[in-house]
């Protein structure tokens, strides 16, 4: 059977899923579902029959959680979101992240105010992680410019890895039990200390498979004062980070993605701190092939200038081909695709809503 590509496009105004063939040559696009409501969260989950789940949660209207059995054809509600206790004195406003866990039917959820769950049944039922969702720093945690959320859930056999803005990275090692402050070496500009236990914005985390213990980190950089702690690295499960940012125009930005087929290779959009736009208006992704030890500007075929949007931390992605390439969506409604890892870049779609998450699934 000849493998399709499809793509879960988050936007502020619903979901819109397109579909390729291998050669990527056209692309059909489909929705919006859940029209009108902001998309923060997607996952294509293709453990057994694929599944396509994305969030859908409107302040007014409620929250909502869909799930299609048919690639993106129909959507409906799943039976539950997650809710905080009663009487915990927490609301869901959002669910900022969706990842698979161990069995076929388990799915981990991270969501506004930042705490996480866990559905052991395909998402129907949910339970609060209280680990970490009433860990002792969780009241004191504060919200950025996105609100307080959990955006970030990165699987590392029986670690879990946890991006929190604002609060850190977070880390358990016993499967989701418990969890720890892992924030050596990662910085903040906004608060007196510059490397606070807990409390900094990271933006996005990533790992390979390929690389046991290694992590790459886009945080909250673009300070003057306190430079360098932008772009960051473990090799040691989460635990201490060094900047890797040396080489890049700026190390304020929101996504970081790594190469599906290299450990070595990472990407990131750099970013003006001030006006979280492209700097000088003129966008490129910039790659390292080296794991952060230097890095190269890829622009051929963006905007040579009077570029001024931006990418937001979901909004970055690989396929899984031999040859796969790297997508991005902007907050001005443009879905780029990277050939050749990026070396010659093409406009999918120009006038889709400001685009908030892209994810992208290979599926024989």
């Amino acid at each position: 059977m000849t493998a399709k590509l499809v793509l879960c496009i988050g936007t502020k105004k619903g979901l819109f899923v397109a579909e390729s063939s291998h050669k990527r040559k056209r692309f059909d696009l489909r929705g919006p579902f859940g029209p009108g409501v902001g998309v923060n969260a997607t996952l294509v989950d293709d453990r057994a029959s694929p599944k396509i789940y994305a969030s859908s949660c409107h302040p007014f209207f409620g929250m909502k959680l869909l799930v299609s059995s048919d690639l993106g054809h129909k959507f409906k509600e799943t039976k539950s979101v997650p809710l905080f206790p009663e009487g915990d004195g927490r609301a869901l406003a959002n669910i900022w992240s969706l990842e698979t866990g161990d069995n076929k039917k388990e799915l981990w959820c991270g969501v506004e105010p930042a705490s996480l769950f866990r559905s052991e049944d395909a998402g129907n039922t949910w339970e609060m992680v209280g680990g970490i969702s009433n860990h002792e720093h969780a009241r004191q945690w504060h919200p950025g410019n996105g609100g307080l959320c959990m955006h970030t859930i990165v699987r590392e056999g029986s670690r879990l890895h946890l991006g929190i803005s604002t609060g850190g990275h977070y880390l358990s090692e016993d499967g989701g039990t418990t969890f720890v402050a892992a924030n050596q070496g990662v910085g903040a500009g906004f608060v007196p200390d510059p490397f606070p236990e807990f409390g900094q914005c990271v933006h996005k985390i990533a790992r390979h498979s390929d690389a046991p213990g290694r992590l790459y980190m886009q945080n909250h950089g673009g300070w003057q004062d306190r430079p360098g702690i932008g772009v960051l690295r473990s090799d040691d499960h989460g635990k201490n980070w060094y900047s890797i940012a040396e080489g890049l125009p700026s190390d304020f930005g929101f996504p970081i993605v790594v190469h599906p087929h290299d450990p070595d290779v990472v990407y990131v959009v750099p970013l003006e701190p001030m006006t979280r736009t492209c700097p000088g208006g003129k966008p490129a992704v910039w790659r390292s092939i080296n794991g952060g030890k230097s890095w190269k500007k890829l622009a051929t075929g963006l905007p040579k200038h009077d570029g001024y949007f931006t990418v937001l931390r979901d909004a970055m992605t690989f396929d899984n081909f031999k040859k796969p390439a790297v997508y991005f969506g902007t907050t001005t409604g443009q879905l780029w695709v990277g050939h050749e890892g990026g070396e010659q870049w093409e406009c999918l779609f120009n006038s889709l809503p400001p685009i908030h998450c892209v994810k992208a699934s290979v599926l024989e």
